[in-house]
């Protein structure tokens, strides 16, 4: 028996190696047929702009075109901001892929806000016209930031046949349901315990109005040992990491006053506007309001909280109840939804886990807008659906969010190339490998030391995918 089973392990290494040689070599002869492309200019890099369905897209294509297509997707942009077409992260970054021999590729979509069912249909349609303008690539790899990259995740989900590998880069990917919900959470909180219910959290019709009021708020709260109490509790309930700025150290674990100090900086510069202005977009666009406390036990949520240790500190050294500010939570009246909203919002989109390609994502560890937890609920989805070996998830200690370097953006993807062309992972994810592949890129894309660490997110606060009951409504 034991004969027969390495046998059998030898059979499937041999297989196995033979099929990656053969991926291997094909690809090698697609990317030879892509140096004739009517879109390679031998004399440099080939720009192409213009307009589809109302979206403006850029296309990239170098002279030395390797025959692998990036199809970015760009990060939120506020209704009102100008539509514009972006093919990478950064321009120290494009420009390196551009060197290396990729071309780029990116749409504004056509819609700002939460715009995922507008990005998708954009996405593909930038594809097709690429493939009828420039021939079809060897491969495609997908890639975004932030709301790219729940969009990078959606479009992989929805469209599988068209990608060879994906990278979303602190990526909302907890969905939407997960996502909305958990802002929810600490909106709830911060209106029953220090706005005096004066705020709308949802249904949201003057979000400028609603913006200004929490602003006054939260800065007059922060003055008072018990205000402060309560902003931990509310940032807790959100999973807010207490470090804001990538140019300063991780606050100790123990030093609460700085961690809270970095969580009212986090609501009250970036957080708040996701709150009201994007609530509000979403709530428009959707149809209602697709979020809902039914159920949440506040005290839970608080024990589960990577923060809670904080809250009770705060609280117990400004002299104030935290059984109290629990127990008002639990009392309030809870916040129903709209459930055509919701069926929108689960549509656009929510996660299965089913991979059908390799997928590496990337997350900073002190993201207070797109919390690391994100990546959890998507491993998590994945497990399920029996397809973690072709995901890989990766981590830099940095605060802020999307705040990598071209370097680590670069090492990123070396990795899933690698992945992609030996069908293996290899050791290829370990972060002291990562950081000297970053490393080596040199100090112009290196912007900060490069800094992949070894780091497992803790569980995301609220379930993210739809509940039973709504699914048989």
């Amino acid at each position: 028996m034991k004969r027969r089973l390495l046998s059998f392990g030898i059979l499937f290494l041999l297989c196995s190696t033979l099929a990656a040689m053969s991926a291997g070599t094909a690809f090698a002869s697609t990317r030879a047929m892509h140096t004739s492309s009517s879109c390679v200019n031998p004399s440099g890099t080939n720009t192409l702009q213009g307009t589809i369905d109302g979206a403006n897209y850029l296309i990239q294509v170098p002279s030395n075109w390797n025959g692998t297509l990036l199809l970015y997707s760009h990060g939120y942009a506020f209704v009102g901001s100008p539509l514009r077409a972006q093919d990478a992260s950064d321009s120290l970054t494009g420009g390196a892929l551009l060197q290396q021999g990729y071309a780029l590729a990116g749409s504004s979509y056509s819609q700002n806000g939460w715009a995922l069912q507008q990005a998708f249909h954009d996405q593909i349609a930038l594809l097709d016209f690429f493939d009828a303008t420039c021939g079809r690539p060897a491969r495609t790899i997908a890639w975004g930031d932030s709301l790219g990259g729940i969009i990078t995740a959606g479009l992989v989900q929805l469209y599988p046949q068209r990608f060879a590998g994906a990278m979303p880069l602190c990526g909302v990917l907890a969905g939407g349901i997960g996502t909305w919900n958990q802002a929810l959470d600490a909106a709830f909180a911060f209106n029953i315990l220090l706005a005096n219910n004066s705020l709308p959290v949802v249904h949201i019709s003057d979000p400028g109005s609603a913006f200004n009021s929490a602003e006054a708020i939260i800065k007059a709260a922060q003055a008072t040992p018990q205000g402060r109490a309560r902003i931990a509790l509310v940032s807790a309930l959100g999973d807010t990491p207490g470090w804001f700025s990538a140019a300063s150290p991780e606050p100790a674990k123990d030093d609460y006053a700085a961690q809270e100090q970095n969580q009212f900086l986090w609501s009250s510069q970036v957080d708040f506007a996701f709150i009201f202005f994007a609530r509000a977009e979403l709530e428009a666009r959707a149809g209602g309001n697709p979020s809902w406390n039914i159920g949440v036990d506040y005290r839970t949520q608080l024990d589960r909280s990577v923060d809670r240790k904080e809250v009770r500190a705060l609280y117990k050294q400004a002299g104030l109840s935290l059984d109290g500010d629990l127990n008002a939570l639990n009392r309030a009246p809870r916040i129903l939804p709209d459930l055509q909203a919701v069926f929108y919002l689960n549509r656009y989109i929510t996660f299965n886990g089913d991979l059908d390609i390799p997928v590496l994502t990337m997350h900073t560890t002190g993201d207070g807008l797109v919390v690391n937890e994100d990546e959890q609920t998507y491993a998590s989805v994945v497990r399920e659906a029996g397809d973690s070996a072709l995901l890989r998830q990766v981590f830099v200690h940095r605060a802020g969010h999307c705040t990598f370097t071209p370097a680590e953006n670069l090492a990123g993807l070396q990795t899933l190339i690698h992945r992609l062309d030996t069908g293996r992972w290899d050791d290829s994810t370990n972060p002291d490998l990562m950081n000297q592949e970053a490393a080596a890129f040199g100090p112009a894309l290196n912007l900060a030391p490069p800094a992949f660490i070894d780091f497992k997110p803790a569980p995301f606060l609220r379930p993210f995918v739809l509940p039973d009951p709504f699914e048989r409504t």
